[in-house]
């Protein structure tokens, strides 16, 4: 029991659970946000030109009640939230990239590509061990 609880205690410290966990937070008071965007701001306005608000839409079919206007605004709050974290990806990959590209220019080159059969070869060869022919003498840059 005791390496039971030890396995689960190293499980919970790990790094990927405690970012996962204040995702999840973080996400939750995201989600009262948009929500609270929605029902306070959203669906009144656009009340304004179907004359009442998208909560009130009801229908009743053999004395069942159903809120299909709730269902609108619950849909309307999955695509804000849906659209804003597909921009959040974005910009996050972009800036991930970013970093990634000037490191890439930075380093030096290793190889180069034969004129002849276009293979790639390491960068000091005089002969193309592909196609086997002499390579032009190129000026190194310092």
């Amino acid at each position: 029991m005791k390496k039971f609880f030890g396995e689960f205690k190293e499980f919970i410290m790990r790094g990927n659970v405690m970012d996962l966990a204040v995702a999840v937070i973080i996400g939750g008071a995201f989600g009262a946000i948009v929500t609270s965007l929605c029902d306070d701001l959203i669906s009144p306005l656009l009340g304004l030109f179907g004359g009442m608000n998208f909560d009130n839409l009801k229908a009743e079919v053999l004395g069942v009640t159903f809120s299909y206007g709730k269902f609108l605004t619950a849909l309307i709050n999955f695509i804000i939230m849906a659209f804003i974290i597909f921009i959040l990806v974005k910009v996050v990959n972009k800036a991930m990239t970013l970093g990634k590209k000037k490191e890439e220019e930075e380093e030096e080159a290793t190889t180069k590509v034969c004129p002849y059969c276009f293979s790639e070869i390491h960068i000091d060869a005089t002969k193309c061990p592909h196609c086997t022919s002499d390579l032009p003498a190129e000026e190194k840059k310092d």
